[in-house]
């Protein structure tokens, strides 16, 4: 499973993340060890107060695990492999929470450990923690037998079509997936050779080239987001000078953004806002088929829970019911015959743990299967619709495209776009 680490600070957020049930179909705080309070706000909010008797600022080190997109981890490998990346790390019985989301159809699991030596009053050094997990990742999917991903096979562990969080996250403001316009800057610059052919090819998908303030190169899309040339296309920004020259006859990135905002005519406008509202009316009925999924499923797990608890009670009862009072108590004290009882009480009750586990992990397994399934059906819609604007976004390139070479815009289009 890919395994991801940071040293942070920050409690109170962190905790808030962690329990947020808006982006998440289900939570499960499965461990708190190590900590007096009984709440994962209230132990992060600790480990901080303790770390206020050190210099450390970042006193925390999370980690996320997550199974491939296709395999349904189970509990016992999720709490393996947290104990595994435990021991690799040098945090071995440091106070740590676990918690586990399922979003999606799919789980994946959070590990909080403090890094604050309570014995010693000091932060415990992670030196080369990303290279430590780096390899359990990989030993993890061989260990289960999952199909290696690009970065983890022999010919190195970078993808070539990996991206930082900043693109991501802007990406995603497109509402496209990044590694779409990722290949897209990569080709335009492998078919292109010089600053001429290259603002063509951006200019078929939507993106005009611009003199950036500091970077050089950029793009801009129909939307006013801009794009470093160098950091989408995978090049050295030395590269990008030899092959373009310098960026001083194109418009600068406020003067593509007016060109752009002139071009696109009020019907292109009104047809976007259009498409996104009937595509949200569309994915409404799925998106209430989540929501009631996840009621159905949430109380389904208070319910079990509820059971459990009173079975538990019963049966504390009746294993206090096994101890005599008066002097028959006393006499078993003094045979061993109580602390024989106390031994079976705590086999039963280690036993009455797994068994109650093992009725969640049935319940949690059964209840993935089925929202997975409405996953599928949601998955695919995401993807017809962001074909529906990918094609859009083509249409307004091509309006776009005619472009004089001084940076004016072209006459605007009298009909709307097209519907795909």
């Amino acid at each position: 499973m890919i395994l991801k680490g940071s040293q942070r600070g920050g409690a109170a957020q962190l905790a808030h993340h962690l329990m947020n049930d808006r982006d998440n179909d289900h939570i499960e705080l499965v461990e708190l060890r190590g900590f007096m309070a009984g709440d994962l706000s209230g132990a992060l909010e600790e480990a901080h107060a303790i770390s206020k008797a050190t210099r450390c600022q970042q006193f925390l080190f999370s980690l996320s695990l997550n199974p491939p997109r296709d395999q349904d981890a189970g509990f016992e490998a999720i709490m393996d492999a947290a104990d595994a990346a435990e021991e690799r790390l040098g945090l071995m019985g440091q106070p740590r929470a676990v918690v586990i989301h399922e979003k999606q159809g799919r789980r994946h699991a959070h590990v909080v450990w403090s890094r604050i030596d309570g014995n010693e009053m000091k932060a415990i050094n992670l030196p080369h923690f990303k290279n430590r997990l780096r390899n359990l990742s990989k030993e993890l999917y061989l260990e289960h037998g999952w199909e290696l991903p690009d970065g983890h096979r022999e010919n190195g562990w970078k993808n070539p079509l990996n991206f930082t969080l900043a693109e991501w996250q802007q990406a995603k403001r497109l509402d496209l997936d990044p590694r779409e316009i990722k290949q897209m800057f990569q080709q335009a610059w492998a078919h292109s050779d010089d600053q001429k052919s290259l603002k063509h090819a951006l200019q078929e998908h939507g993106f005009h080239l611009a003199r950036g303030d500091r970077r050089g190169f950029v793009a801009v899309d129909i939307h006013g987001e801009v794009f470093s040339l160098s950091r989408w296309a995978g090049v050295k920004t030395k590269a990008v000078r030899e092959r373009l020259g310098e960026p001083d006859q194109l418009s600068s990135v406020d003067q593509t953004k007016d060109m752009i905002r002139n071009t696109l005519s009020r019907n292109m406008r009104g047809y976007l806002r259009e498409m996104k509202s009937a595509q949200e009316t569309e994915s409404q009925p799925l998106a209430d088929a989540r929501e009631t999924l996840v009621r159905k499923q949430r109380l389904e797990r208070e319910q079990l829970a509820a059971r459990q608890r009173l079975r538990q009670r019963e049966e504390e009862v009746e294993r206090a019911k096994r101890f005599r009072k008066g002097v028959m108590g006393v006499w078993d004290l003094l045979t061993g015959r109580a602390r024989e009882l106390r031994r079976e009480n705590e086999r039963e009750v280690t036993q009455s743990r797994m068994r109650d586990r093992s009725e969640k992990e049935l319940l949690f397994r059964t209840q993935i299967a089925e929202r997975r399934e409405l996953q599928t059906h949601m998955d695919r819609q995401r993807e017809a619709h962001r074909a529906a604007r990918l094609h859009v976004y083509r249409q307004i390139a091509t309006v776009l495209h005619p472009m004089r070479a001084n940076g004016n815009a072209p006459e605007r289009s009298r009909d709307p776009v097209p519907a795909p």
